[in-house]
């Protein structure tokens, strides 16, 4: 078996729940970057037999069209061995054999995540707004009253009114999401090219940006949106009732829309212009 799998293949063997990934580099060894390669551990970039790569789990091979030649791509592996810089989100294991193969630098798997994660991310950012109205106000529950009393004891908490408790439950989650993006998926590492720093760098600003713009567009829509406009009470209540009217429901539920979109914007936003920027780049 170890004779008929091609030099410089990217392998892909299976664990629970993800994939681990190396490259063969002959006589039955493969590079791998040992982080979340037998657990939660991280680990440097290292060679190690294939037996113990697969770990009793087998392998498939990934090919690509326009892949380096073998040679190249072993010696890339080889040019890595030793580096420390694991993570899962931004330099994990398939990362490192895709930029072995291609150049690039990227993860199906976690774009799959992100992709995924996206709406989840606004919809969880939605659900602990309209939790927070329901429960925050002089007048309890998702009523209209319930709904205006609990943005304006939010509002108060800066010295504002309804309008400011939209911001403020728009925008508080949809900073924390930028951040923890920033942080995980478009991390900075000088462990990677100047292509893929750089387009990280222009996600991260972009992923604050979506944010902002996103917690402003909601504001402005719901002062535009209903038989009222402005943002008067009587303009909040008209405009968030005419959003939620959108999808069958009421002010809560434009509440819920308003307040979730940020977050998912700050994601959408700031990994699509990463995708964005170093398509244009490579």
């Amino acid at each position: 078996m170890k004779t008929q799998i091609p030099l410089g293949a990217h392998l892909v063997t299976q664990r629970t729940g993800y994939s681990h990934h190396g490259i063969n580099i002959g006589d039955g060894f493969v590079i791998h970057y040992s982080g979340m390669a037998d657990g939660l551990q991280s680990g440097p970039v290292a060679i190690v037999d294939i037996e113990t790569f697969a770990a009793g789990n087998g392998f498939e091979i990934r090919t690509y069209t326009g892949s380096f030649p073998p040679d190249v791509i072993v010696q890339r592996a080889n040019s890595r061995i030793g580096e420390s810089a694991y993570n899962v989100f931004n330099n994990n294991c398939e990362h490192f054999c895709f930029w072995c193969c291609t150049g690039d630098h990227r993860s199906a798997q976690i774009d799959t995540v992100t992709t995924i994660g996206s709406p989840t991310v606004g919809v969880a950012a939605g659900a602990v707004a309209r939790a927070a109205i329901a429960s925050g106000g002089a007048v309890a529950g998702l009523s209209g009253a319930g709904v205006m009393s609990g943005l304006a004891s939010t509002g108060a908490l800066v010295g504002g009114g309804a309008a400011a408790g939209i911001a403020i439950l728009g925008g508080g989650p949809a900073a924390l999401t930028a951040l923890a993006v920033n942080k995980t998926v478009l991390a900075d590492s000088p462990a990677l090219n100047k292509v893929e720093r750089g387009s990280r760098k222009a996600g991260r600003a972009a992923s604050y940006a979506a944010a902002a713009g996103g917690t402003a567009g909601g504001i402005a829509v719901v002062s535009a949106a209903g038989t009222t406009a402005g943002l008067s009470a009587a303009g909040i209540t008209s405009g968030l009732s005419v959003i939620g009217g959108v999808i069958g429901g009421g002010m809560a539920t434009g509440a819920f829309i308003v307040t979730a979109a940020p977050a998912l914007l700050a994601v959408a936003g700031g990994y699509g212009v990463y995708k964005i920027v170093r398509w244009i780049k490579s």
